[in-house]
């Protein structure tokens, strides 16, 4: 896939040290960059240096005449972030596989389509989740999220026994499940 005429403007302003255009490209990128490196031993730290490279690196290819870019932006720099963040773990001994057999440009848009739809279904569950309404909404998120036990649940919402709170943890499972796949199908 080419670069879009947008993405050339937005590499021209690069090259021109616009702060519309840089910003954009941050804003547009640092994320999946950041869920990489995090979703790969990294620290919020990690990803902003690396970032901050991978930019300096598109920076210095985007004022050289010769710089075409064959790909998307995001591509192009999930690709290098990767490439720093492998050299990076290797070298710090995280990573026991040599990267030099890695391709100098990595092909990511499987990657990057996987992470578009993760994020999709993580705002559908979010949107149930606001939907499911009280108490189901508390009793899941302190299952799930706080990690409390059935005996807890069973204090904290009033029922007899913790069977009783776990039988109403399944229900409200199943209600959630299907305000999910109500939403998630309808996307498809």
């Amino acid at each position: 896939m080419k670069a879009t005429s947008n993405e050339q403007a937005l590499l021209k302003g690069l090259a021109n040290n616009d702060s519309a255009a840089i910003e954009l490209l941050y804003k547009e990128n640092f994320s999946t960059i950041q869920t990489f490196i995090l979703a790969n031993n990294g620290s919020y730290d990690d990803a902003k240096d690396v970032f901050q490279e991978a930019m300096i690196a598109l920076y210095e290819k985007a004022q050289t005449e010769s710089f075409v870019l064959t790909c998307q932006i995001k591509t192009y720099v999930y690709s290098v972030c990767r490439r720093l963040w492998l050299k990076r773990l290797q070298q710090k001994g995280r990573f026991t596989h040599p990267i030099d057999n890695l391709e100098e440009s990595i092909s990511v848009d499987d990657d990057l389509e996987a992470h578009a739809k993760h994020d999709a279904a993580y705002a559908i569950m979010d949107r149930a989740l606001k939907s499911l309404g009280e108490p189901c909404k508390s009793l899941l998120e302190g299952y799930y999220l706080q990690k409390m036990d059935m005996q807890a649940l069973a204090a904290e919402f009033g029922y007899t026994n913790s069977d009783n709170a776990k039988n109403q943890k399944y229900k409200c499972l199943m209600r959630l499940k299907k305000l999910f796949f109500a939403q998630y199908n309808i996307g498809e």
